[in-house]
């Protein structure tokens, strides 16, 4: 339930805290509350990913590419993570999660998502969000175009190419086991 509460107050704040650009970094703050926590006492490590959820909401929101999701009838799916934990977030401390755009190819818009408490940094979450129309990814530049027309393409970082290396593999010895991955994740 108390995610509930805390979309609500994603979808409200987004139209009182105002529309940013495409490549600004955007704030969300937070506190950890009894139900986030695990046996550790302190915040779940699926929390992270939930809240890193209503972050992206928000950079939808607050960017406008959710008129471009709107119109086109798409819908935003999560095409991988890579995620780091670094410290605890324990009880009732206040947290910001800041979420900003990396840059964004053919397929995928690479989003940088960062858990930071009072002690630094907790978690640092990598994410790979695609859009779709009717279960077929669709070009990120088509959204772009509607939340940023005057943007320059902000090329992906170097990296994703060894992440897309590493999922090759992942496949391909998935395979090679009899897994039955299917040959394009």
């Amino acid at each position: 339930m108390n995610l509930a509460f805390r979309l609500l107050a994603v979808l409200i704040g987004a139209a009182f805290r105002g529309r940013v650009g495409i490549n600004d970094s955007l704030p969300l703050s937070a506190r950890v509350w009894p139900f986030d926590l695990d046996l550790n006492m302190h915040m779940t490590n699926s929390r992270y990913l939930a809240l890193a959820d209503l972050g992206r909401l928000d950079l939808i929101l607050r960017t406008g590419a959710w008129r471009a999701l709107w119109r086109g009838r798409l819908g935003v799916v999560l095409g991988g993570c890579t995620i780091r934990f670094r410290r605890a977030l324990r009880p009732f401390e206040r947290f910001t999660l800041s979420t900003v755009i990396l840059g964004w190819d053919g397929r995928w818009i690479f989003v940088r998502q960062i858990f930071t408490g009072r002690t630094g940094v907790a978690c640092i979450a990598i994410m790979r969000v695609g859009f779709t129309r009717r279960g077929v990814l669709v070009a990120p530049q088509e959204v772009i175009d509607v939340a940023a027309p005057a943007n320059e393409k902000l090329p992906p970082p170097v990296w994703v190419g060894k992440w897309d290396d590493l999922e090759a593999e992942y496949v391909a010895q998935a395979q090679s086991a009899g897994l039955g991955e299917r040959a394009d994740p």
